[in-house]
């Protein structure tokens, strides 16, 4: 399956020289354990449990395309689902500590020890799955894995951007959660060199 993500970028530039030239404001970096706030136990991303659905756009500097997307993980298990509702295409990725399985793509299961790999060397995408699922929740992937985080919030107190293993992730938007009423991102961009991943979320659901 491909995928399309797409985003615009604004920049205005003032070529009035008398025109008083308007501040900046720096970024907050806030400490790491500041960024807790989406309803995490411990800083581990995969608990409680959760899902989200919702719209995703792929590219990788070349190709694209959208579908639908179905993510949900806990108990150390991660299951993502994908679907393309104009080709009718879809594929369904499991994770667990035993290793992954992409399914539908290919006639037969696809298994690795390495999630990321086995999407790419199937799909040809550049997808950060492994750590993805805790920058949805706007908070860190573990340092030890995938080195250090940077994340700056906004005035509100919540996080606006987050740079970590070479990607950078920014949220645009946020909603309460129907269950615990925590603010969640609905807006999500990851990108690195040509690739990108875009996800417009319709509902998350937390325990």
């Amino acid at each position: 399956m491909k995928a399309l993500g797409c985003v615009l970028l604004a920049v205005l530039l003032s070529g009035c020289a008398t025109a008083p030239r308007l501040a900046v404001p720096e970024p907050v970096i806030v400490p790491k354990d500041r960024a807790r706030v989406l309803g995490l136990e411990a800083g581990d991303c995969a608990a409680p449990r959760w899902s989200m659905s919702g719209r995703v756009a792929l590219s990788n500097g070349r190709d694209g395309g959208s579908g639908r997307i179905t993510w949900s993980q806990g108990g150390g298990v991660l299951r993502l689902e994908l679907s393309a509702p104009v080709t009718r295409q879809s594929w369904t990725l499991e994770i667990a500590a035993d290793g992954a399985v992409l399914s539908g793509i290919l006639p037969e299961p696809q298994r690795g020890p390495d999630a990321v790999a086995l999407v790419r060397d199937a799909i040809g995408w550049d997808v950060p799955i492994s750590a993805l699922g805790c920058w949805l929740r706007a908070v860190e992937a573990g340092p030890s894995r995938f080195g250090p985080a940077r994340i700056e919030f906004d005035g509100d107190g919540l996080p606006r951007h987050l740079e970590q293993a070479g990607w950078s992730v920014d949220y645009d938007g946020w909603k309460p959660d129907a269950n615990s009423g925590l603010p969640m991102p609905i807006r999500v961009t990851a990108s690195r060199d040509g690739s990108r991943v875009r996800l417009v979320i319709d509902r998350w659901s937390t325990e």
